[in-house]
């Protein structure tokens, strides 16, 4: 007799319930209840669901042109990369367009394998950058990487944030460095701005390659529209996904002239890459973030966040802006467990101990004194009992 299997292979272990709609921080499933998402699609919903300027030009987009690839120059791709150039600053002069974060770090690794000759790659302890071959390279998963290490670049993994491991570090013979600033399936980890000033040294010394992998920590999640600015850092690429065209699927390498200029018609490619619709879609998204000031917002809410959780079942807040790490040892996961009974939905991680929060930049001051209300409520039950 043979086991039935689902048309849909699956991926992930879903909700408990299926949804069916969404508005701002808000989705609602389909026996009409709704939930707080503060886990944000996993940090994709950067303007919130369905926000009604993105959806306008997603709209507007399809009536005029779906698709077309990059055999044609589109006004509207070129208006999306000028528009994304001049929002990420940190010497960005150029991006590639694709579809997911995986693509967009494959995409940087091949550059810097190409244009430096090496072959070596120099990742982090706790790293996750893709699934694809080059990225999974340097993402430190044994579980992901076991049936694949044959096919895997010769990587380096460094402990993370260890000045000592990195002044030891020898990078001559490595194509790329690979970082995520804040390292958020970790457990959001994070390191010093002079770890990051000596890191970015170090790789110019060795002729080395210094990728930033902001997928989840880009377009204004964290206080500012990437986290070079935050940590004051100039990479030479960075990599971008998630909430770039707030739910749309696309990725983007961005990366300063001098590789730009080094970089032929050939060398990289993607069909679905800079599509009409989500090209409009990122418009629309830097847009609404520039105009309702999401940049600044990240930043304030992280500290009201952070002055409200000071002592408690939470025993530390980790991350900058939107993207934050609650430590709650022991508790964590029966306070995960406690916050979705109250229709709150955060995000795990690879640290058991670490809840995250990925909200939309545009959460409403009502959701999050909801959320820090209901962890208070799961202090007090636990004080009691």
């Amino acid at each position: 007799m043979k086991t039935a299997v689902s048309p849909l292979l699956p991926t992930y272990t879903p909700y408990p319930f299926l949804l069916v709609s969404g508005q701002g921080e808000r989705v609602c499933d389909d026996r009409g209840r709704t939930y707080l998402d503060f886990y944000g699609g996993h940090c994709v919903a950067s303007t919130g669901h369905c926000h009604p300027a993105v959806a306008a030009a997603i709209a507007d987009q399809a009536r005029k042109l779906i698709f077309y690839s990059a055999a044609a120059q589109l006004p509207v791709r070129d208006r999306a990369a000028q528009a994304l150039v001049e929002f990420a600053g940190a010497g960005m002069a150029s991006v590639f367009f694709c579809n997911s974060g995986a693509e967009a770090n494959e995409s940087a690794l091949k550059v810097a394998i190409k244009l430096t000759g090496r072959k070596h790659l120099v990742a982090f302890q706790g790293a996750f950058h893709g699934r694809s071959l080059l990225a999974l390279s340097v993402t430190d998963s044994p579980a992901l990487r076991k049936d694949y290490e044959a096919l895997l670049a010769p990587t380096r993994f460094l402990p993370f944030a260890d000045s000592a491991a990195l002044d030891a570090a020898d990078f001559s013979q490595a194509a790329a460095v690979i970082v995520e600033p804040i390292q958020s399936m970790a457990g959001v980890k994070t390191a010093s701005a002079r770890w990051f000033a000596a890191l970015r040294e170090k790789c110019t010394r060795a002729g080395t390659l210094l990728i930033f992998d902001e997928v989840q920590s880009g377009i204004g999640r964290v206080g500012a529209p990437f986290a070079a600015q935050l940590y004051g850092v100039a990479p030479d690429l960075i990599t971008c996904a998630k909430g770039m065209a707030s739910g749309v699927p696309m990725g983007g390498m961005l990366m300063n002239s001098a590789l730009a200029s080094a970089l032929k018609p050939g060398d990289l490619g993607s069909t679905f890459g800079g599509g009409p619709l989500a090209c409009a879609a990122l418009i629309a998204t830097l847009k609404v973030i520039v105009e309702e000031k999401l940049v600044e917002r990240a930043s304030n809410l992280a500290k009201h966040i952070r002055s409200r959780l000071a002592d408690g079942v939470v025993q530390k807040v980790r991350g900058a802006g939107l993207l934050l790490g609650l430590e709650a040892g022991t508790q964590a996961k029966a306070l995960k467990t406690h916050l979705l009974n109250q229709h709150i939905l955060v995000g795990g991680s690879d640290d058991p101990n670490v809840l995250r929060l990925m909200p939309p930049l545009t959460v409403a001051d009502q959701a999050v004194e909801k959320l820090l209300a209901c962890i208070a409520d799961f202090q007090a039950e636990g004080v009691a009992a």
